[in-house]
């Protein structure tokens, strides 16, 4: 291991005298964390912030007050990140710091904190991984011990952080299938605030395990210091706020511990998901700007590979897959600019053929009755197309109407000695992941897929039941407790199987729609479906929300039909465009039943989109004025790194006769420099007034530019929507 100075500061001398020998300073190239960690003592916690200079950093030294991983037994009263039992029963923890070291990587420091038992050989070593491209510091611990007899885990959080009370907001995401990521933001009030999963394979539909605090009062998009945090992890969860009598709010964030008490062999270690901090003075854009870039860089599969343009067959034709119209559906993406095309569900089943949701699943055979020429024949008329092909699985998954369920019963989680609670369909079952025979058929079913089919381009992944019986039949009957951990240790090795064989393919988390958006699967995984639901009014809040914490590379959206399948809204193309254009751009639609104007404005969008790929998969996100403030318009922008290139979006979201909406203002911008703007997707008989004019960054963020409440077109075509996008270039 190297010891890195400027992490772990002993006996460092600065002008202002010699610094406490025990500071740990922690630090991404615009924020700090600090730490005391005397030998022999308890570690506590002292500052997390902005960049600290040796000056300030030397008279915060030795101000530490809480400590910074709370353990339960000897302080009961208050809320802790551990507890245990011991195997002679005892309860308690006394940790004390035995050692501090610190290994330098390319990108990232890695600053390890040993902790003891000062009377049992029980060990927890606390982990801050600070990366040096992007403000995030990660943190974990490792427990182990070599006690006699086994230790129970009961409680065991990733980390913890107290945040000193003031006028303190936290921002989260709730909702529900077709509504996902919806924003809720309070002021944090005397008691506690629990956020939480417990599905047990997904964990992002009705809450989410991301959060952010303002620190300043009301929460703002583009300033005010906001702390950020976000589990990496793709099972349950629990997130804790206890505000309690003291100055601070108490953060804690980790695996859900209910019925998941975990009982820890001597001399095995038990590893929590890491869970990342940042911390910015520019909002919540801001801190998301931050979750985004170490998202791209380091957590997010192929995160600095543009996305392809795609056309899924899922809302287009559902089960009805033929190898006509699957070709059909190639032709017509591939007409209009696409690059991909995705089969999705009802490709497969011999005996049980998918003909709807309650057959199948785990009988990955092709059904050649409607697929003559099997994917084999479809991957060739792709080629013919000149695009790449992708294909739609369930593997966590069987039907009861199958052959894998007649062959495997014991391969489903179930509970002794109950029927079995069923699922979608009203067959679904989910298979035992922590059964390693089971990790391997669903490796092999990917495996097989590849090597049968080496041009298959992507892979869309989805898990659509929640875990409905605690049961392992694997897991041995001390060990039941260990199953919602052990169904995601097995989730992981099989991912890291598969992306250890196929480095490049694309694969998409999909789960129910939105039900796995988290950094414990990106990892693994390009992208997420927001939702299931495509309505383009809805995904404006459901992306915005989603934004807070995932970049635009990692969301995917597609123009859909009208009316819309799920909310029967009838929204026009242009405003279905210009949403989906804010994310990843696919298509989830028939083609065929698209007049020439429709296809004319869609293949003019996906050539438009290729224009500006770059700057909104790669860009910095400013989000500008929030649906959610209920002022009839959402906006925001993408701006390049360098800020010579941008993408601004502005949505009306309500209609009323003589309605008055905001001027949105810009940001991002480079003051200094001169902005051609270009409107993409135009459908109006004559250009916006600023088309083509070239205007200051400083003009541009102090004033914005007049959107028109309404399009100029023809009369017939008028409707009660608008929305616009812009393309600004440096000049």
């Amino acid at each position: 291991m190297k010891i890195n100075s400027s992490l772990l500061l002993l006996g460092m001398v600065c002008s202002h005298g010699v610094l406490f020998a025990d500071t740990i300073s922690v630090n991404t190239p615009h924020t700090s964390l600090i730490l005391s960690a005397p030998a022999g003592n308890e570690m506590k916690f002292i500052y997390y912030g902005n960049r600290l200079n040796d000056q300030d950093l030397n008279q915060l030294a030795g101000g530490a007050s809480y400590a910074a991983y709370p353990v339960y037994g000897l302080n009961c009263p208050t809320e802790t990140a551990m507890a245990v039992r011991h195997g002679d029963g005892n309860m308690t923890l006394d940790l004390i710091v035995s050692g501090v070291n610190t290994d330098t990587l390319s990108n990232s420091t890695v600053t390890r904190i040993a902790l003891k038992d000062k009377i049992y050989p029980f060990y927890l070593n606390v982990f801050y991984k600070a990366y040096q491209d992007a403000d995030v510091i990660e943190t974990w611990t490792e427990v182990s011990h070599s006690e006699k007899k086994s230790v129970l885990l009961n409680q065991f959080s990733s980390g913890y952080l107290p945040i000193r009370r003031g006028e303190v907001w936290l921002s989260s995401l709730y909702g529900s299938w077709a509504n996902e990521g919806i924003v809720a933001q309070e002021p944090l009030a005397p008691g506690m605030k629990i956020i939480k999963n417990k599905d047990g394979v997904r964990n992002s539909h009705t809450a989410h395990g991301e959060v952010m605090f303002s620190l300043d009062g009301r929460p703002q998009e583009n300033y005010g210091n906001v702390i950020g945090a976000a589990l990496c992890y793709s099972g349950n969860y629990k997130l804790r706020v206890d505000t309690d009598d003291s100055e601070y709010h108490h953060f804690f964030a980790g695996i859900n511990e209910e019925n998941s008490s975990y009982e820890l062999a001597k001399g095995e270690i038990f590893a929590t998901p890491a869970l990342a901090l940042t911390y910015s003075s520019e909002g919540l854009s801001g801190a998301s700007r931050n979750f985004h870039k170490w998202g791209r860089n380091h957590k997010l599969a192929h995160g600095d590979v543009p996305r392809k343009i795609l056309l899924n067959s899922w809302e287009g034709v559902y089960f009805d897959i033929n190898e006509t119209g699957m070709d059909q559906m190639m032709s017509d993406i591939a007409s209009m600019g696409g690059e991909l095309f995705v089969m999705d569900d009802g490709w497969f089943g011999d005996k049980y053929p998918r003909l709807t949701d309650n057959s199948s699943l785990g009988d990955w055979i092709v059904d050649t009755r409607k697929l003559p020429n099997g994917i084999q024949g479809l991957i060739d008329n792709a080629k013919k197309h000149d695009i790449r092909f992708g294909i739609w699985i369930e593997p966590e998954m069987a039907n009861t109407t199958s052959e894998l369920f007649e062959k495997h019963p014991e391969w489903v989680i179930e509970a002794p000695q109950r029927e079995l609670v069923l699922g979608r369909g009203g067959t679904q079952v989910v298979l035992d992941l922590a059964n390693p025979k089971v990790q391997d058929f669903i490796y092999d079913l990917v495996d097989t897929l590849m090597t049968n089919y080496p041009e298959i381009d992507y892979i869309k992944w989805d898990a659509n039941m929640a875990v409905m019986n605690h049961g392992s039949n694997y897991l041995t009957k001390d060990k039941q407790s260990h199953l919602y951990i052990e169904y995601h240790r097995g989730f992981e090795k099989i991912c890291q199987r598969i992306r250890a064989n196929y480095p490049d393919l694309t694969i998409q988390a999909c789960a129910s729609g939105g039900g796995r958006a988290n950094y414990g699967v990106l990892p693994y995984f390009d992208e997420f479906w927001v939702s299931d639901n495509t309505d383009a009014l809805q995904r404006i809040y459901m992306q915005w929300g989603t934004s807070y914490f995932f970049p635009a590379i990692a969301m995917a959206s597609h123009i859909s039909a009208a009316p819309n399948h799920q909310t029967f809204r009838t929204i026009p193309l242009k405003y279905r465009i210009d949403v989906a254009m804010s994310g990843r751009l696919g298509m989830e639609i028939q083609p065929k039943n698209m007049n020439d104007e429709e296809i004319a404005l869609c293949r003019k969008a996906i050539s438009q989109y290729k224009e500006i790929r770059d700057v909104v998969q790669f860009g910095d996100l400013y989000r500008l004025m929030s649906p959610y403030d209920k002022k009839g318009v959402a906006s925001l922008m993408y701006v390049t790194p360098e800020k010579n290139r941008a993408v601004y979006y502005w949505w009306k979201t309500e209609t009323f006769c003589n309605q008055h909406l905001p001027k949105v203002r810009m940001a991002g911008l480079d003051p200094e420099k001169r902005y051609t703007v270009k409107e993409l997707n135009r459908i109006d008989n004559e250009p916006l007034p600023f088309e083509g004019k070239s205007y200051s960054g400083a003009y541009l963020m102090a004033n914005g530019l007049e959107i028109p409440y309404t399009h100029n077109v023809d009369y017939h075509k008028l409707n009660d929507y608008a929305s616009r996008v812009l393309y600004l270039e440096e000049n």
